[in-house]
């Protein structure tokens, strides 16, 4: 199962999945592990107009049902013969910091904003496998630590090949959050404003983009892999009216070696 994915990078968790994908079906019952190291390329924070390098962990581990994934979390996934899942995850949210940062979102520009706290939060996602190269998901996030409001995606998933040492997916994703989120990472409250000369900008809830990427999974041999993907992100009105956002259009690239054991 190719999952949809939500974290500090979109990115990084289907690339995971992809990574080890050609050996998922077979090992499910019997478990398998996946780590590597990857470098990821893309915008300081949702919206902005720098791009940073950060070197992104890769791990997934799976024991029928329930998985481990260094962006996802924890969790477990059950599906159904006509191809209806449901996936219930446990993870965190490295949310973003108010300077520049190598490990998670963040910027100068954004001094005076103060820092998005990381929090823990639980995913549930429900999906149709029609095919084995098509598959459509729903998902919410729900913080469960700090109260910055719930986020949502709706995504298809294409995989044109799939093979025993190749496999290429294409995912695009329409993102949606309550006012709370938006306001969370794009709104400018009245204190926020008079620290940092921004101007007021509340955010109304909704639709607020779309996210599209491309990935190439390749296995040189049972254990060894390397995962490229590229990923475009475009906002919508309810992100890009936002001061703090530079740029509505937005790029990422992803690399990364993988172990399979």
């Amino acid at each position: 199962m190719i999952a949809i994915k939500k974290g500090l990078y979109m990115t990084v968790p289907l690339l995971m999945i992809v990574a080890s994908g050609v050996q998922a079906n077979d090992d499910a019952a019997s478990g398998s592990l996946t780590v590597g190291l990857g470098g990821h390329y893309a915008p300081r924070y949702s919206g902005s107009d720098k791009q940073v390098w950060q070197v992104v962990p890769v791990l997934q581990g799976r024991k029928g049902a329930f998985f481990i994934d260094a962006q996802k979390g924890v969790g477990y996934d059950l599906q159904n013969d006509s191809g209806w899942y449901v996936e219930h995850t446990l993870g965190y949210d490295l949310g973003r910091a108010e300077q520049n940062s190598d490990w998670r979102e963040g910027a100068n520009n954004l001094k005076g904003m103060r820092d998005i706290d990381t929090t823990l939060n639980t995913g549930l996602a429900v999906g149709w496998q029609a095919a084995p190269w098509v598959s459509v998901e729903g998902k919410a996030t729900l913080p469960l630590t700090d109260s910055q409001g719930v986020s949502y995606q709706a995504s298809v998933t294409l995989i044109p090949l799939q093979n025993s040492q190749d496999t290429v997916a294409f995912q695009s994703a329409a993102l949606f959050g309550d006012s709370r989120y938006l306001n969370t990472w794009y709104g400018v409250s009245e204190p926020q404003s008079r620290r940092t000369g921004y101007r007021r900008y509340a955010a109304p809830g909704g639709f607020y983009g779309i996210d599209t990427s491309l990935t190439w999974s390749h296995q040189f041999d049972a254990h060894w892999g390397t995962v490229l993907s590229a990923d475009y992100t475009w906002l919508d009105d309810h992100a890009n009216e936002s001061p703090i956002v530079m740029r509505r259009n937005e790029g990422a690239a992803t690399a990364a070696i993988t172990w399979t054991f």
